[in-house]
């Protein structure tokens, strides 16, 4: 998960460099592209098919079609906004996920959770706030991911019993390259080839974020989710400092306060529900 938490925002700060000179779909295609041509081999060689089944075939079309969205928001939003507050106003993703489980899976969220939820969403106000006045509208787009990848989580969580973790990202990665490859054919049909060193950096960023998720992926198979979520916000000091050497962008004074107020709500949140499942019994809701 530690590597997870340095490869991410690693990876959407490529992205950042990357965006003055190529075109968004251009940007999204060779990060699926790479993927692919990473995991289509190892599937490959554990004879396993990179063709959905027919029991899963739609959950990850969509699947697809979210990360595909969420991503062209995230490479979009890092093209106006430094990079430790686009990652800091993505993370209010926990409190969404929260707050779906309790509309459309029925799951119990009582009242503490529900105030650490409008703290947290406070604290993202205090992050967009600055950049809303600096850029306009696309401070929002963080947000935007943040809702599109809480429903890729619900829909992840739905297919995980059902498929291969690898399987599942070699089979969406495919899928999403071909969808943003008709993107790039149709949208942005004026591109030209890269000249060799933003290549390699496109090469570079969809590798560094294949290998993120292959991480993310693989601390889910030898530890807990209770040990691994609060591991996360690491991704937001990280996301910080390479920000920082890349970019010498650092969150202002209001920024910073809300990005401390997103974290703390969202720890709380997550050891709040770590000490409700090792106490399971009838109580109130919290």
């Amino acid at each position: 998960m530690l590597g997870f938490c340095v490869l991410a925002p690693l990876g959407d700060g490529m992205a950042k460099l990357l965006g003055p000179h190529v075109l968004l779909a251009t940007l999204v295609f060779s990060r699926f592209a790479v993927q692919t041509a990473i995991l289509a081999p190892w599937v490959a060689r554990r004879k396993q098919s990179l063709l959905a089944s027919p029991g899963t075939r739609r959950l990850i079309w969509g699947r697809t079609v979210l990360h595909i969205t969420g991503m062209t928001m995230m490479f979009a939003g890092l093209r106006y906004l430094p990079l430790a507050d686009a990652l800091a106003i993505a993370f209010v993703m926990p409190f969404l996920l929260l707050l779906l489980g309790w509309f459309f899976m029925g799951e119990v969220v009582g009242p503490q959770r529900l105030i650490a939820c409008a703290v947290g969403f406070a604290g993202t106000l205090l992050v967009i706030q600055p950049n809303f006045a600096n850029v306009g509208l696309p401070a929002l787009l963080p947000l935007g991911v943040a809702v599109t990848f809480a429903l890729f989580m619900l829909v992840t969580r739905r297919l995980l019993p059902r498929i291969d973790p690898v399987r599942l990202q070699a089979v969406s990665g495919l899928q999403a390259t071909i969808l943003t490859g008709l993107a790039v054919l149709v949208f942005a049909p004026q591109q030209t080839w890269p000249e060799a060193g933003t290549l390699l950096l496109l090469i570079a960023m969809g590798l560094v974020g294949t290998l993120a998720h292959l991480a993310m992926t693989w601390s889910l198979a030898f530890a807990p989710a209770s040990t691994l979520a609060p591991m996360q916000y690491l991704e937001i000091p990280f996301g910080t400092a390479i920000g920082w050497l890349m970019f010498r962008d650092l969150p202002n004074g209001l920024a910073a306060a809300g990005i401390c107020i997103t974290v703390a709500a969202g720890l709380y949140v997550i050891v709040r529900e770590r000490n409700l499942s090792r106490n399971p019994g009838p109580r109130a809701p919290a």
